[in-house]
């Protein structure tokens, strides 16, 4: 069966949702995902966003694995070039102590210039930053007493999974595949280019460790709304898409980041684009086989940039009731 994600995050654009009702929403659909079998739960990072985005994934993080049993629970990407990595570390510690052992973390360099600022990390560093922080870090999740910048550290209590949790490293250049493959346990790329995902697992091999999981993200659509009528749906979705979409492309483009955002003005824009699907029952287990077999991630964003509570309960109900079944069954298993 193709794996199912769940992202959430609390974009609020005036026009949307507001953020003290999506804190709710989202912890009820992760909920529900975990009980509809979902396998993880993406939670961004971003910090200064005039529409609010999440600059706090692990508190957000703890209030869901605190309502589910199964589904992974997944920042992603924890800024780590911004923090102090002692604290974070324990932040993960109590994290996977809630949730019973199911973090998986992504770490990420950043990109938006704004954001180091106000934290008052220089941009320039962020690579020497990210590798020197991200040792620390594993240090005090395994549980070592060592002294980092001239402090005695030596955290408290340990993570339920040992050593630590599954670290992922994500990013779109070069340079991203290969501190994947000699720092972490898997690669989460941002670019759809495959000679990233090979230059990844040869890296690998070359240093003699066994290539970890790639999560592909970018084969299918960033957002899947599943409907009955889905000209309708489209005029509902279409705000939402081009805040989300446009918002992304204005802050890749400033800072020559690749990713698969992009402006978009129009209702057509988005249709042609293959990042947003409105579809019906039908096309959606099509959409979920094509997707299995390519290896790649169904991702559901049910609230994205604001849209309406019932509106996302009701795709993802659909979702349940008319596309899961045949997923499950022999029939999603049969050629198309």
């Amino acid at each position: 069966m193709v794996r199912v994600w769940l992202r959430c995050d609390l974009r609020s654009p005036e026009f949307g949702t507001k953020t003290r009702d999506l804190a709710r929403i989202h912890i009820e659909q992760a909920s529900w995902a975990d009980r509809h079998g979902f396998e993880a739960v993406v939670l961004g990072e971003h910090h200064g966003f005039s529409d609010g985005f999440n600059p706090s994934p692990m508190v957000l993080g703890a209030a869901i694995a605190a309502r589910t049993s199964q589904m992974r629970v997944h920042p992603s990407a924890l800024l780590l070039p911004l923090h102090d990595p002692i604290r974070v570390a324990e932040d993960i510690a109590v994290l996977d102590n809630i949730s019973g052992g199911r973090v998986d973390l992504t770490i990420g360099l950043g990109y938006v210039k704004s954001e180091f600022a106000m934290y008052g990390v220089r941009l320039e560093d962020r690579a020497r930053l990210a590798e020197s922080k991200f040792e620390a870090l594993k240090r005090a999740l395994r549980g070592e007493k060592f002294v980092y910048e001239g402090r005695d550290v030596y955290i408290t209590p340990r993570p339920v999974q040992n050593p630590h949790p599954p670290f992922y490293f994500g990013g779109g250049v070069k340079a991203s595949a290969r501190r994947a493959a000699l720092l972490g346990d898997g690669f989460l790329p941002t670019s759809p280019d495959p000679q990233l995902r090979e230059l990844y697992v040869s890296t690998c091999r070359d240093i003699g460790k066994e290539p970890g999981p790639i999560i592909d993200f970018l084969t299918g659509p960033q957002f899947i709304y599943v409907t009955e009528d889905p000209d309708r749906a489209w005029h509902d979705v279409a705000p939402h898409a081009l805040h989300e979409t446009n918002s992304y492309s204005k802050l890749l483009a400033e800072s020559g980041t690749i990713a698969p955002y992009k402006f978009m003005s129009s209702l057509e824009d988005l249709k042609d684009s293959g990042l947003y699907a409105v579809v019906t029952p039908d096309e959606c287990v099509a959409l979920a086989r094509k997707l299995e077999r390519s290896g790649s991630i169904m991702s559901f964003n049910p609230t994205m940039s604001g849209m309406n509570e019932s509106l996302s309960w009701s795709s993802l109900e659909l979702f349940a009731s008319k596309v899961l079944p045949r997923l499950t069954s022999t029939d999603a298993a049969s050629p198309e």
